[in-house]
């Protein structure tokens, strides 16, 4: 499932087409993803001007001028690609329609944005953008690890009280929204701490710490346009490049990375999850 930084390149890669456009033709071609549509989507969409496009933990929200707020979550294999930009930034010339197209928005300045979901475990929905928080799958959510709210202080008082390993409390997204295994697993390895370790069992120093390193992977992860393991694509169709320099994802029984470490890379299960690290320099 995308991450954060697969979400910020979507956003970002979406944002030159949409925002401060008007939707001509929104086309909705099924009732539902993994929850039914909002009642009368097409029509609330149409003729709406997206004045922002932004981004809270892994959802995209587009803020529309007709106060609503369009709320896109990609789920495991939807992609939002734009065709027929006018500012050539994009293929100018439209595709044709695929099966899984399940929502077109068709923009005045010429540009076509197709949510495609093979298997439909994305969602959209229409909120009010002046209470867009209290929204049920925004409200629960902590703080943004790139954003002021997010500091090593805040981080050390979470983790003193959980009794989770840290793997786990690092991917629990009412500590910090939109860190998913990929990067947290990344970001393990950089800190030089197990997974295995309990979070309450950091030191205050320590915790804080991981604040700087997380904001690392993630720009890293940003910069190369996130991470494309099954079907993650940018909005122009290309793949993200991140995974070429994972540290430790996906690099069971390969040597460590790191200089001077001759371990060997493990796996082991977290609450379902695999966990990938090196036994000898994380701790």
């Amino acid at each position: 499932m995308p991450e954060l930084p697969e979400v910020e390149t979507v956003r970002r890669g979406l944002a030159p087409a949409m925002e401060g456009a008007v939707i001509a033709k929104a086309q909705v071609n099924r009732p539902d993803l993994r929850w039914p549509f909002p009642e009368n989507m097409a029509a609330r969409l149409t003729g709406q001007a997206v004045q922002t496009l932004r981004r809270r933990s892994k959802y995209i929200l587009a803020d529309l001028s007709s106060g609503e707020t369009l709320l896109i979550h990609l789920g495991m294999s939807g992609r939002m690609t734009v065709s027929g930009d006018p500012l050539g930034h994009f293929h100018h010339d439209h595709p044709a329609p695929e099966k899984h197209d399940h929502v077109v928005l068709d923009m005045e300045n010429g540009a076509r944005i197709t949510f495609n979901d093979p298997r439909r475990f994305g969602a959209m929905d229409l909120m009010d953008t002046a209470s867009a928080e209290t929204h049920p799958l925004l409200a629960k959510l902590g703080p943004e690890p790139l954003g002021n709210a997010f500091d090593g202080p805040y981080l050390a008082a979470q983790l003193k009280t959980r009794n989770t390993p840290i793997k786990s409390a690092l991917l629990d997204q009412r500590i910090v929204a939109g860190l998913g295994n990929i990067y947290v697993c990344e970001t393990l390895f950089r800190a030089g701490i197990s997974p295995k370790r309990r979070a309450r069992n950091l030191s205050a120093a320590r915790a804080a710490a991981l604040v700087p390193i997380i904001r690392d992977v993630l720009s890293d992860a940003i910069t190369a346009g996130g991470s494309s393991l099954r079907d993650f694509r940018q909005a122009d169709g290309e793949l993200g490049y991140f995974q070429h320099s994972f540290d430790v994802y996906d690099r069971e029984g390969r040597p460590c990375r790191k200089p001077g470490c001759t371990g060997t890379v493990k796996r082991l299960v977290q609450s379902g999850r695999s966990s990938f690290y090196c036994p000898s320099c994380q701790r």
